[in-house]
């Protein structure tokens, strides 16, 4: 087996982890126990595999997550920063908008002019 091989075999076992615990708070140490690997060494093994860091990619599923609920207005913006894993609605908004470029309440204003034009 080759190095690389197993660099992404870890990276894709971090990533498996992650999508199974997208709601829990993130924790570089745990993600590394549950892996049975030093968190260095997978901090630096998962950001050279996929070009960002574990925490990013976390909040990036996160956003993913919340964009799909935004869509639903039946939802407020803090049951969808619930729903996602955020403890908080300001955190959330936070996050959201540094990953997507937008903020929670903008993105769903684009979304319902998006389909009332359908």
């Amino acid at each position: 087996m080759n190095e690389q091989t197993a660099k992404e075999r870890l990276t894709s076992n971090a990533i498996e982890y992650l999508k199974s615990h997208y709601t829990d708070k993130f924790s570089l140490d745990e993600l590394a126990d549950a892996l049975f690997i030093n968190k260095n060494y997978l901090a630096r093994v998962f950001k050279e595999t996929t070009g960002t860091t574990p925490l990013h990619y976390h909040n990036q599923l996160r956003c993913d997550l919340a964009s799909r609920l935004l869509e639903d207005e039946s939802y407020s913006i803090s049951v969808v920063a619930f729903k996602s894993g955020f403890a908080s609605a300001s955190h959330f908004s936070r996050i959201f908008r540094n990953n997507m470029g937008i903020t929670p309440s903008e993105y769903r204003k684009e979304h319902m002019k998006k389909r009332a034009v359908r």
